[in-house]
């Protein structure tokens, strides 16, 4: 029995699906590899993406938190998490009434590694901004954010 034409080729949404995932994946790795290159010697994007966090809340967070927060698990967060502590950008303390806890901010050396880290690469991607043109970039934000949001539900 003969294949159909409609069973060969997937239907127009699932192609559609797959362009935009393969092009979303693509700019990820692109846009990792940009910030990566310009980032600080020794700071990786997984350390510049906490300090911005903690900078950005300005308070402390638990290490499971920002496992969340990433979508990581507490395992790879400890990691990261026990590199920043090293190199002096995050205060580690336990939790007073639950010493099996512990909290997590940012440093003012943390502070300053984080604002660095911005200031090597906000001009490289400002320009690609610049490059594709403010107004198109604004159109595809709300986009953008709705599989972001859809993403995370599905994840949880």
């Amino acid at each position: 029995m003969p294949v159909s034409a409609t069973s060969e080729r997937p239907p127009a949404n699932d192609r559609l699906a797959a362009s935009l995932f393969a092009e979303v994946l693509i700019a990820e790795q692109l846009s990792r590899n940009l910030i990566s290159k310009a980032l600080p010697r020794g700071m990786q994007i997984s350390h510049f993406s906490v300090l911005n966090l903690l900078a950005h809340v300005n308070e402390e967070r638990t290490p499971a938190q920002l496992a969340q927060a990433f979508h990581v698990t507490r395992g790879a967060m400890t990691n990261t998490l026990s590199r920043l502590e090293w190199a002096g950008h995050v205060h580690i303390r336990p939790d007073w009434d639950d010493a099996r806890r512990k909290f997590v901010s940012i440093s003012p050396a943390g502070r300053v590694a984080r604002d660095a880290a911005l200031a090597a690469f906000m001009p490289l991607i400002a320009q690609v901004v610049r490059d594709i043109g403010a107004d198109r970039v604004r159109t595809a934000l709300p986009v953008l954010r709705e599989l972001r949001i859809r993403l995370e539900e599905s994840d949880d």
